[in-house]
């Protein structure tokens, strides 16, 4: 099944509507700083077409997943998730994804514009193994809830998810719906998602809306997920990076077997360092061209996000990227094409 196949109409209705992350999906409803607010200090709701899932069945699911993928599948405990990179041999990532134990079945969860292509890679990795992927985008519709205030909002519309872990997937019966509940990873300890069918998708949006969640756009989230310090594939995490550069230690298991690119992994632990790392810039004046920049020949930096945030002095823009580790100054501060960057340890701030 293509991403052109799957269609959804809109939730969350009025919002200025474009492309995100492969899906037409609501960019803004109010100004995207107004909505950042929400993020910030209430609870936001927002529709998550731009998010897929994928079922694994079949006796052998465990075993070859846990083989293809960077954290552990074999000891998930049933209804609990982990963050994982796919790899290739030489150990770049060729996507990230969620994987959840499902009891009878694995559930993952990864962008709708990364389908196809991880779809297609872990594909031809099933070779005499009794396993079946398949595309659930035509039978959950995603709404996302994030803030300080989602727990309570989520109490008021009928849903107590107080005692969710971090990366737990429970069930949940709303009057005579059925909801599928997923609480967000260690980055995002307010993010909660909620999946059911379409035909009362609609009524759930609505409901949370009464019970005080405020609307917001992909904007809004992108300057949310930048303070949040949070990578992006396809933006900050590419076919060219290694794990251990991204920072997100949590993708990866060390304890587990064999799996693709784990040998490079495993050295570059081994080895106890890295040459770059993910990192956070603050811009003083207009941010630079994302991209590479370079000095005596060799790439020091690379800014691979820029966003535009406010502030209490006004509006600042910060970027995420890459910083080679021995050109970091001891004053933190590079030049790039004439703008000063100060490095930042992430997350700029937390969604606490």
């Amino acid at each position: 099944m293509t991403q052109a196949e799957i269609h959804h109409e809109p939730l969350l209705r009025g919002g200025k509507t474009g492309q995100y992350l492969g899906a037409e999906t609501n960019l803004s409803f109010s100004l995207p700083m107004q909505e950042l607010e929400s993020l910030r200090s209430g609870c936001a709701i927002f529709e998550l077409n731009w998010r897929a899932l994928v079922g694994v069945t079949g006796k052998d699911r465990v075993r070859w997943l846990h083989n293809m993928v960077t954290n552990t599948v074999r000891d998930l405990p049933v209804n609990r998730g982990a963050y994982n990179f796919v790899l290739n041999a030489q150990g770049r990532i060729l996507g990230d994804l969620y994987v959840f134990n499902r009891g009878e079945s694995l559930l993952l969860e990864t962008d709708r514009a990364q389908v196809e292509t991880l779809l297609a890679t872990l594909r031809r990795f099933i070779i005499m193994d009794k396993v079946e992927l398949t595309d659930l985008g035509n039978d959950f519709t995603g709404l996302g809830l994030t803030g300080p205030k989602t727990t309570e909002t989520l109490r008021r519309a009928g849903i107590d998810a107080s005692e969710l872990q971090p990366l737990e997937i429970r069930e949940f019966a709303v009057g005579d719906v059925a909801v599928q509940a997923i609480r967000g990873g260690e980055q995002k300890p307010n993010w909660f998602e909620l999946w059911t069918d379409a035909a009362h998708a609609g009524a759930m949006a609505a409901k949370l809306i009464e019970a005080g969640a405020h609307p917001v756009g992909a904007e809004a989230l992108e300057m949310w997920r930048g303070l949040n310090g949070i990578p992006q594939y396809g933006k900050d995490i590419r076919d060219r990076d290694l794990p251990q550069e991204t920072g997100q230690l949590q993708a990866l298991n060390f304890n587990k077997g064999c799996y693709i690119g784990q040998e490079i992994v495993e050295r570059i632990r081994s080895r106890g360092q890295v040459h770059r790392k993910f990192t956070g810039f603050e811009f003083s004046g207009s941010a630079p061209a994302i991209g590479k920049f370079e000095a005596g020949g060799r790439t020091f930096a690379e800014v691979t996000s820029i966003m535009r945030v406010p502030s209490q002095a006004g509006e600042r823009e910060i970027g995420l990227g890459y910083v080679r580790i021995d050109a970091v100054p001891e004053d933190r501060v590079l030049e790039l094409n004439g703008v000063r960057a100060k490095l930042v340890d992430l997350p700029f701030e937390t969604d606490s």
